[in-house]
């Protein structure tokens, strides 16, 4: 007969981190910016539009919408599925969003390997540098744009 062990306190607590959606606020600027930006693109890929002009209203510049839309087709390519989204008024974030909510607030403060480790065993190894890339770009034109 097998013998369960109860649950330590920090597995009931991670449990619990778990079970509640981490919300948009709880990111940086350009995190939180780009999560919006997806979700921009998400709603436009849907009506068969092209989310360029509205995202460089939102974002302040075409440079900043193209890179956003660059990331966000490097993120479509590099993906093991479909990456879930929120609707676009929703606060919580998914965990497709909250992994690339992590990927680019570690490209904001050039942090390499929380990069590499926000992805390293979802994403295929030799994908993750042109994430890197891409996340590193958007960043830049946040920066120039802000």
């Amino acid at each position: 007969m097998t013998q369960h062990r109860s649950p330590t306190d920090r597995t009931r607590s991670l449990i619990t981190q778990l079970a509640q959606p981490m919300r948009i606020d709880a990111l940086g600027p350009v995190a939180g910016r780009f999560i919006y930006s997806l979700r921009l693109i998400a709603a436009h890929e849907r009506v068969q539009r092209d989310p360029v002009p509205e995202l460089a209203i939102r974002l302040g510049g075409m440079e900043t919408a193209a890179k956003a839309l660059a990331m966000s087709q490097a993120i479509a390519w590099c993906w093991p599925e479909n990456v879930h989204v929120s609707r676009f008024c929703c606060c919580h974030l998914t965990y497709d969003e909250a992994t690339i909510g992590a990927m680019i607030e570690s490209a904001a403060g050039h942090d390499r390997d929380g990069f590499f480790e926000s992805v390293t065993g979802l994403v295929r190894p030799e994908r993750i540098e042109r994430l890197w890339d891409d996340a590193l770009a958007l960043v830049s034109a946040e920066m120039r744009a802000g």
